[in-house]
């Protein structure tokens, strides 16, 4: 089974131009003691602005790998993927990053809903997770709350996982699940039903990238009143 380090980095190559550059920090930072799996990712909104082919990505890496040396693990991501994307990805990524975004809110099948519900009821009350330094106390109410908002993303989650495992096989993949392109950071609370929800839907996430507080600055103009730069910059 594919297994992702406990430290691993995201490269974002968007023009295949960078990913020797960006290994040979990996390979600075190994040097200094530090076990860290490259993983190279671009989006399918990314391919689609560029005229890029996720096969392109592969290439790009595989050209670096082999030039470098690097024999410890790395991987391509199919960064932000649904169900409706992740086929163009299947032949070149063995990482997916399941992005749920546009259906967290959406509601999905209501015995589903009550089903998971009880299913938490052992977590509702006080509770404590090691390393944790206050202890939960979600209520019945709080947790149908949460699962309102993000069990049929799970759901989702969970479909877009049996599809790429029917093309790829089960563990020859690292499974990510991404919401951090919405409006409101999830809570440590809700963070811990998100997982609960994964479980139920048999998603094995390695690795979620929640949304966190603060402004998303992705992919805008330049926030700022623009004004020339207090030096020349001059190639070298």
């Amino acid at each position: 089974m594919k297994k992702l380090s406990k430290y691993s980095i995201g490269m974002g190559d968007r023009f295949a131009h960078q990913a020797s550059y960006q290994l040979k920090a990996v390979v600075e930072a190994t040097k200094k003691g530090f076990d860290i799996s490259p993983v190279w990712n671009k989006s399918n909104r990314e391919h689609t602005t560029i005229g890029s082919e996720p096969t392109d990505a592969r290439k790009a890496v595989e050209v670096t790998i082999k030039e470098m040396g690097w024999n410890k693990p790395y991987f391509v991501d199919a960064d932000h993927i649904n169900l409706d994307t992740v086929d163009r990805f299947m032949d070149s990524s063995d990482f997916f990053t399941i992005d749920v975004a546009s259906y967290i809110g959406k509601q999905g099948n209501t015995a589903q809903h009550e089903a998971f519900v009880e299913k938490m009821i052992p977590y509702i009350g006080t509770f404590a997770i090691p390393g944790i330094e206050k202890p939960f106390s979600p209520t019945r109410e709080q947790v149908n709350k949460i699962a309102n908002q993000y069990l049929y993303a799970a759901c989702m989650a969970g479909e877009t996982y049996k599809k790429i495992a029917a093309a790829k096989g089960v563990g020859n993949f690292i499974t990510e699940v991404s919401m951090d392109e919405v409006p409101e950071p999830q809570t440590p609370v809700e963070l811990f039903f998100i997982l609960a929800m994964l479980a139920h839907y048999k998603v094995p996430a390695q690795t979620i990238a929640p949304k966190f507080t603060g402004r998303f600055n992705k992919g805008v103009d330049y926030v700022a009143t623009p004004r020339p730069l207090p030096w020349n910059l001059k190639p070298t």
